[in-house]
């Protein structure tokens, strides 16, 4: 029976072996049982008993990290551009098909992908927010330059796009009637706007990481 912090975290730190992350994670533990622990607005005041009973014993946290675990920062960070770039794939392909064949199932799909534009932008920032969050919350602190490169990464198609529409190399009818100087306006702003969207989503995701 565990009655002290220190037997809580040592337990937690045998059961996580080798993890690159071993003391950053006991430290962030450590520091969480101890405000825990001396917060004087609980009445009556905590004990490990009762702490474990919010936060879980060594062993549930130890299985609810198993498959943090098998998260590395290569696979998170790749996954994340690979389903933005499958989004922009997609999204070529729809317009490319709408304009070079005259098929009645991409026009219909073409008219209803554009009738719902503003959802199709604020879905697509949501997914910029859940990048950052996920980041974060796997990845705790140490997180932060990890979620800069996937970023940059991930951006990559949304800068040449929206360049080659702003220099008219793709013809604007192409985007008909999706594609008005607003249109351009609101893309040319929310692209600005999608790294703050990951910021905030990555502080969310650190702040409930432990």
């Amino acid at each position: 029976m565990i009655e002290t912090k220190e037997q809580f975290l040592e337990q937690l730190e045998k059961g996580l072996l080798n993890h690159p992350k071993k003391k950053e994670i006991v430290l962030e533990y450590d520091l969480h049982l101890t405000e825990m622990l001396i917060d004087d607005s609980e009445d009556p005041p905590l004990n490990m008993s009762m702490i474990i009973e919010r936060v879980g014993s060594p062993e549930e946290i130890l299985e609810a990290w198993k498959e943090e675990f098998s998260v590395t920062p290569s696979k998170a960070k790749w996954n994340f551009v690979f389903f933005n770039l499958l989004f922009f794939s997609l999204g070529i392909l729809l317009t490319l098909l709408h304009n070079l064949f005259a098929w009645e199932w991409t026009q219909i799909l073409w008219r209803q992908m554009t009738s719902v534009s503003g959802l199709i932008i604020l879905l697509y920032i949501l997914f910029w927010a859940l990048l950052g969050y996920e980041i974060g919350k796997t990845f705790g602190p140490n997180g932060r330059s990890l979620m800069f490169k996937t970023f940059l990464l991930s951006v990559i198609p949304n800068l040449i796009l929206l360049s080659v529409t702003v220099l008219h190399i793709i013809p604007h009818n192409w985007f008909e009637p999706l594609l008005t100087r607003e249109f351009i306006v609101i893309c040319v702003v929310f692209t600005f706007l999608l790294y703050p969207v990951c910021i905030l989503g990555y502080k969310w995701g650190k702040k409930v990481s432990v």
